[in-house]
């Protein structure tokens, strides 16, 4: 993999998607994980046949989609269950993202991850940004934008990497609880770094 590639990670409700969104129109490949989580889940996948011979057709939508929000509540309550699933599904996520990468046409790409420092996904990267908030924004962001509990919420905040580890992990941070003219100024400096960087690289 010859292109240089910035992990960008956060927990929930921090705002990952607004800031890679901004770095999208500047032109970067964004490679997102959780578009990959999604794909490899779909009708026909190897994954989605496992989790329904597991739980059973009532984990499927009459579409024949998995039933994400059921999944959640098995998972989250039992850690031996949320370990099966990852042991599943991602190696699978792994290779969509190293594909997406691998075909990623920028001066250099961004790899959008919840689970960056969680899983092995940041040796594909050779510089990590974290979108940071303090937790009460968290919970509130991701109650609003979800419309899950609050309960819900800090159960996936609890297997998620703490913030200071997360904050001791990362090359750059962006703490986004300002403006969003702020927002664009961030992105706009870190841009020309990974330029610079890419170009040494």
């Amino acid at each position: 993999m010859s292109t240089f590639i910035v992990g960008l990670s956060g927990g929930i409700g921090s705002g990952k998607t607004a800031v890679s969104d901004r770095f999208m129109e500047k032109g970067i490949a964004i490679i997102d994980a959780d578009i990959a989580s999604r794909t490899v889940v779909e009708p026909g996948k190897p994954a989605l046949l496992e989790i329904s011979q597991r739980y059973g057709k009532e984990f499927l939508l009459k579409d024949g989609n998995l039933n994400r929000t059921k999944l959640r509540e098995v998972v989250f309550a039992d850690n031996n269950e949320r370990l099966w699933l990852e042991s599943v599904t991602h190696p699978r996520i792994r290779d969509e993202i190293v594909d997406g990468l691998n075909n990623a046409q920028s001066e250099y790409a961004m790899l959008v991850s919840p689970l960056l420092m969680e899983t092995d996904q940041h040796q594909l990267c050779q510089r990590v940004l974290l979108v940071d908030v303090p937790e009460a924004i968290q919970l509130k962001r991701a109650s609003a934008r979800d419309g899950v509990s609050e309960s819900q919420i800090k159960a996936i905040m609890a297997v998620q990497t703490s913030r200071q580890t997360r904050q001791e992990k990362a090359d750059d941070i962006i703490v986004n609880d300002k403006d969003l003219m702020w927002l664009d100024s961030e992105v706009t400096r870190l841009h020309g770094v990974y330029l610079g960087l890419a170009g040494r690289k």
